[in-house]
């Protein structure tokens, strides 16, 4: 299971990081669909080669071709978005808040799949790529949408994870070279 492998490089020093892994994937109380949408986004976003070799073929497995897609998407989409918006956002001119943003976006209005989905992916991206301006709107339609707290908190431990996995293994496999 690419799951162990992936647990088995973590080093002792971060064990905790391994029990956290085994507990938002095999543990999640997520659906397959939200979990493993989740998953693969976040592999992507973590820019991991590791994480996202070891987790695709999982995701892949547990994914329709439509919500595989849109989990792909949500990565692609969120890395532009997350971009724009947290400058935006970071910019000490307010002015640029008001300027059209002319990028387009979409797949964000016909994902593919279920709307609460793929915000709940966009949502973890944002986390993980640090864009507030894009958790408040994505964690907004989630919530209006009635999606729990605790499910909106599932998919960014999940976020958070996979991105201390794949910044902790890849550190270690370049520290070893």
């Amino acid at each position: 299971m690419a799951l162990d492998e992936l647990k088995s490089a973590i080093p002792d020093y971060a064990k905790d990081l391994r029990l956290n892994l085994g507990s938002v994937i095999g543990n999640s109380p997520l659906p397959a669909q939200q979990l493993w949408g989740t998953v693969l986004a976040c592999a992507i976003a973590s820019r991991s080669p590791r994480v996202l070799a070891e987790l695709e073929p999982e995701a892949k497995a547990n994914l329709s071709a439509e919500a595989y897609t849109a989990a792909k998407s949500a990565a692609a989409i969120m890395a532009m978005n997350n971009v724009f918006y947290r400058t935006r956002h970071l910019l000490s001119d307010p002015e640029y808040g008001n300027l059209r943003a002319g990028l387009r976006m979409n797949v964000i209005g016909n994902p593919g799949v279920e709307k609460t989905d793929f915000e709940l992916w966009s949502l973890a991206v944002s986390a993980i790529n640090g864009c507030g301006q894009c958790l408040d709107s994505h964690e907004q339609v989630l919530r209006k949408a009635g999606v729990e707290r605790e499910t909106i908190q599932e998919a960014v431990k999940v976020a958070s994870v996979l991105q201390a996995v794949g910044v902790t293994i890849d550190a270690e496999e370049r520290l070893s070279a």
